[in-house]
C-alpha cells in the first residue's frame, strides 16, 4: 500500500531503490553530507530569523540577544555559523573528488555543481555581513567595491547595491533578504543536480562502465553514508560546543563603526584562496577578473578534455594524479596566503601559487 503511493515511489526511486555502483568509496559521501548540512542550515536559519532584526542600529544587539537571552540561542547560532564552514568544506571536497575521478566529464551535472558553489559562496557572504560587526561592515565595503571595476556603470552598480553612497541600513536589509531567499535557490539547484546525476548515474573509482555491477542504494551505500555523517558530525559538534568561535574574527565582536577601519580585513576561510589571487595582482581590474575566473575556470577543465583529447577519456594516469595533488596542496597554500598580511614574501608566494592554480587546472583538462 505504501509503495503504491506516488510520493513514496518518488522517494524510494530516488534513494532506496536507486542503482549505484558497488565499488564507490567513502569519497562519495561528501555529496550527501552537503545535502544533510544544507537541511541543517535552513532549519537553524529559520529559527535565527525569528529573533534577528535587520536594522543597522539593532542588528548587532539582536545577535547578542540570541547568544545571551534566547534559550539555546547560542547553540543555534554556533551550529549555523560553523555549519556554513562545514557546508562549503563538503562542496570543496565533493568538487575535489570530482576532479580526481574525472566526474566533471558528466558536464551537465558538473555545470550545475559549480553554479551551486557560486550561489553557496554568495549566500555565505551575505550571511557574514548580518552580525554587523566590524569585520562584517568592512568586509561588505571591500567586497562590494570590487564591482566598481565594471566599465562605465561600476560605481552606479555599487551605489545601487549599497542603497546609498556607503554601506548602511539599506545594504543590510538587502543582504538579509538575499541570505534568506538564496538557500531555497540552492535547494532547487541541488534537485536539478540530482536529476542530472540520476540520469547519467554515479561514477566509480575504476572509471569503467558500472551498468552490470550495480546494487540498491539501501542498505550498503546508505549505511556507509550514515557512518560518514556520524564521524563528521562528532567532530562538528565538538567544535560547536567547545570551540564555537574558532572560525570567527575577533574584530566581529565589536559593533560596526564606519570611522574605525580594522588593521587587517579578511573574509572567511572559504573565500581566502580567491582573495589571495585577488590581492597578489597589483591592478585592481585584473585582480577582480582573476578572482571571478578562479571559480569559472572549473568549467574549462571538461571542455579542454573534450576538445584536446578528442573525446571523454576517463582514465587516470600517474601524471594526472601528480598534477591533482599539486593542485590540492597549492589550494591549501592559497588559503593560508589569503589570511596573511599584504607584504613580502606573501605577495610573491601568492603570485606563484596563483600561477600554479590555473596551470594545474589546465593540465588536468589536457592530461589523460
Amino acid at each position: 500500500m505504501v509503495r503504491k503511493n506516488e510520493l513514496m515511489k518518488l522517494f524510494l526511486g530516488s534513494f532506496s531503490y536507486l542503482p549505484v555502483p558497488i565499488n564507490i568509496s567513502f569519497w562519495w559521501n561528501w555529496g550527501s553530507m552537503a545535502g544533510v548540512t544544507l537541511v541543517m542550515q535552513i532549519l537553524t536559519g529559520l529559527f535565527l530569523t525569528m529573533h534577528y532584526v535587520s536594522d543597522s542600529s539593532l542588528a548587532f544587539d539582536s545577535v547578542v540577544h540570541i547568544d545571551r537571552d534566547v534559550n539555546y540561542g547560542w547553540v543555534s547560532r554556533s551550529v549555523h555559523s560553523n555549519g556554513a564552514s562545514l557546508f562549503l568544506l563538503c562542496i570543496f571536497m565533493h568538487i575535489g573528488r570530482g576532479l580526481y575521478y574525472k566526474s566533471y566529464l558528466n558536464f551537465h551535472t558538473w555545470g550545475v555543481g559549480i553554479l551551486l558553489l557560486l550561489v553557496s559562496m554568495l549566500t555565505a557572504f551575505f550571511g557574514y555581513v548580518l552580525p554587523w560587526g566590524q569585520m562584517s561592515f568592512w568586509g561588505a565595503t571591500v567586497i562590494t567595491n570590487f564591482l566598481s571595476v565594471i566599465p562605465y556603470y561600476g560605481v552606479d552598480i555599487v551605489n545601487w547595491i549599497w542603497g546609498g553612497y556607503s554601506v548602511g541600513g539599506p545594504t543590510l536589509t538587502r543582504f538579509y533578504t538575499f541570505h534568506f531567499l538564496f538557500p531555497f535557490v540552492i535547494v532547487v539547484l541541488s534537485l536539478l543536480h540530482l536529476i542530472f546525476l540520476h540520469r547519467t548515474g554515479s561514477s566509480n573509482p575504476i572509471q569503467l562502465s558500472s551498468i552490470p555491477m550495480k546494487m540498491y542504494f539501501w542498505p550498503y551505500s546508505g549505511i556507509k553514508d550514515i557512518l560518514g555523517f556520524l564521524l563528521v558530525f562528532v567532530f562538528f559538534f565538538f567544535i560547536v560546543f567547545f570551540y564555537p568561535t574558532v572560525f570567527m574574527d575577533p574584530e566581529n565582536f565589536m559593533k560596526a563603526n564606519p570611522m574605525v577601519t580594522p588593521v587587517h580585513i579578511k573574509p572567511e576561510w572559504y573565500f581566502l584562496f580567491a582573495y589571495a589571487i585577488l590581492r597578489c595582482i597589483p591592478n585592481k581590474t585584473l585582480g577582480v577578473l582573476a578572482l571571478v575566473v578562479s571559480i569559472l575556470f572549473l568549467y574549462i577543465v571538461p571542455l579542454l578534455n573534450f576538445f584536446l583529447n578528442k573525446g571523454f577519456y576517463k582514465g587516470i594516469s600517474f601524471s594526472y594524479q601528480v598534477v591533482f595533488w599539486i593542485f590540492s596542496v597549492n589550494f591549501i597554500l592559497l588559503t593560508w596566503l589569503g589570511g596573511s598580511p599584504v607584504e613580502e614574501p606573501y605577495i610573491f608566494l601568492a603570485q606563484v601559487c596563483s600561477f600554479i592554480y590555473f596551470l594545474s587546472l589546465c593540465l588536468m583538462g589536457v592530461l589523460v
